[in-house]
């Protein structure tokens, strides 16, 4: 399957009837998800990048309580996640998670970067939600190559959905046309458990 080389496009990656995993570029803070993924710090501060962005258009009241979160439990581990209110954004929740920091890809980043992916669904399950929009965790200024962090990402996605009892639908919100090809590609590459299948997938246009 090609894919569009001058429009943007959405993926959907179609694990049954509703579950489906979407690639597409846009804005995060305006996705329409029960909760959207914050690629955060451990001390759950407001950053740069996506981080800022939540934060800003949010407003106060999700710093407010991670910092509450932090006081009460500590800080947040690499591959661990924390849920806060969503302020003033579409989404019910903010969900922070904390991805690895790159350091050449032999000190266990890709199981860290998993455990953030399927630590942040099981979180949205546990509070009985049903979409979840992430962001490419640790690829901005945490230094995970893109195509790595995808083949990471993609397949922890496809077996926590698989695995959820609540959550049916999870989007990877990508900032370009560029890092969203590379997401693409790896998830036409994927097969069913036990066989040679590809899943269904669909590309429709998308602005």
């Amino acid at each position: 399957m090609e894919l569009p080389r001058d429009q943007n496009y959405e993926l959907q990656l179609k694990l049954g009837d509703p579950e489906v995993l979407l690639l597409r570029c846009g804005d995060l803070t305006e996705f329409p998800a029960d909760v959207i993924v914050n690629a955060a710090n451990s001390e759950l501060e407001p950053g740069g990048g996506v981080c800022g962005a939540i934060h800003r258009k949010g407003g106060p009241s999700i710093a407010d309580e991670c910092r509450k979160y932090v006081r009460e439990h500590g800080k947040v581990p690499s591959g661990g996640a924390a849920a806060t209110t969503a302020g003033k954004l579409p989404a019910k929740y903010v969900i922070h998670a904390v991805g690895p920091v790159w350091r050449g890809g032999s000190a266990g980043e890709s199981d860290v970067l998993a455990r953030c992916y399927r630590r942040s669904v099981g979180l949205a399950g546990e509070l009985k939600l049903h979409s979840i929009a992430f962001p490419a965790i640790s690829t901005g200024i945490y230094g995970y190559p893109v195509e790595q962090a995808a083949w990471v990402a993609i397949p922890s996605l496809i077996e926590a959905l698989r695995e959820s009892k609540h959550v049916v639908m999870i989007a990877i919100v990508l900032f370009d046309k560029a890092t969203l090809d590379v997401f693409a590609r790896v998830a036409l590459a994927q097969r069913k458990p036990g066989s040679a299948e590809p899943y269904q997938i669909a590309i429709v246009p998308n602005g």
